[in-house]
């Protein structure tokens, strides 16, 4: 998906494994598969997962999320990763790593939800107790800061999109849902939150009945724009959830113009950059690409 990946197997997984944390030495390791991009994920036994950045550029994350889950942990209404082993470089393996407890669950599927609004007030929930967090020492979120320093990106992004007419993509339209956004944008006058920032379906879990049990990968976390993480109206929510969500955090509609944009820039960076290597990435971009025109048509 991106130069510079580093290899990783089950086999280099079982040697970290085995020299660092002796006492799993025998569990069993498998792969387990994941629309991620820059990490990878092998199960451990039955009660852990071991993550592990594939590019330099997912290092900081491993660090970020060490140094803060045992922080938020306690202060969310949903569970999230566990660290239970802090592994470092070795065997050839470059970067740190981390062993998390397993956490049951499954991601949710845009269009085929079970209890969607029960989903969007279990997801606003997460959101504002995320905002309500208070401690010192906040770094700045990955995404969250201003619309503009994303805007040469989802530009190039949207004329790559016109150079592809199969994908159907509205290019006009994107523009101008963009531009409202910066509008929006401009305007701002919030004080930066706390955001997990990366909430989109695959770091999502529910269980059997459609409900949220955990909200994983806290590598973008930290302060930024309140619409950072409205990403799942539009990425995962069907039209009437979208509004439950909405509702429930009382959005403003210049704040909505900035979440949907950051949402929609998202996913136009993402269709054509991994539209040969990272099925789940494309699928959902389309997903929100549509969400953006009907709301827009509606």
């Amino acid at each position: 998906m991106h130069t510079g990946m580093h290899p990783v197997d089950a086999d280099l997984v079982r040697r970290l494994v085995a020299r660092q944390f002796p006492r799993w030495a025998q569990l069993p390791v498998e792969r387990f598969p994941s629309g991620g991009t820059v990490n990878g994920m092998y199960r451990l036994g039955a009660e852990m997962v071991v993550r592990l950045p594939l590019v330099r550029g997912a290092v900081a994350d491993v660090t970020l999320e060490r140094e803060w889950l045992p922080r938020l942990a306690g202060l969310l209404p949903t569970s999230v990763p566990e660290v239970l082993g802090a592994g470092e470089p070795a065997d050839g393996y470059p970067w740190p790593w981390s062993v998390y407890r397993w956490l049951a669950g499954e991601n949710p599927e845009p269009g085929a939800l079970r209890a969607p609004e029960r989903l969007a007030e279990d997801l606003a929930g997460f959101v504002a107790a995320m905002r309500g967090v208070e401690l010192s020492g906040a770094p700045k979120a990955h995404r969250g800061g201003p619309l503009s320093a994303l805007d040469a990106s989802t530009r190039s992004a949207i004329e790559e999109l016109r150079a592809i007419p199969e994908e159907g993509v509205d290019c006009d339209a994107a523009i101008a849902v963009w531009e409202d956004g910066l509008r929006a944008d401009a305007g701002r006058d919030e004080p930066p939150v706390w955001l997990h920032a990366d909430l989109m379906p695959g770091n999502v879990l529910v269980d059997e009945a459609g409900r949220l049990t955990a909200v994983i990968d806290f590598g973008c976390v930290g302060l930024g724009d309140p619409a950072c993480d409205l990403f799942p109206a539009w990425n995962l929510l069907p039209a009437g959830a979208r509004r439950t969500f909405r509702d429930a955090l009382d959005v403003d509609d210049a704040a909505w113009a900035r979440g949907r944009a950051r949402t929609l820039s998202q996913a136009l960076i993402a269709l054509p950059y991994y539209r040969e290597t990272n099925r789940a990435m494309t699928t959902n971009a389309r997903h929100v690409l549509a969400a953006v025109q009907a709301e827009e048509d509606a």
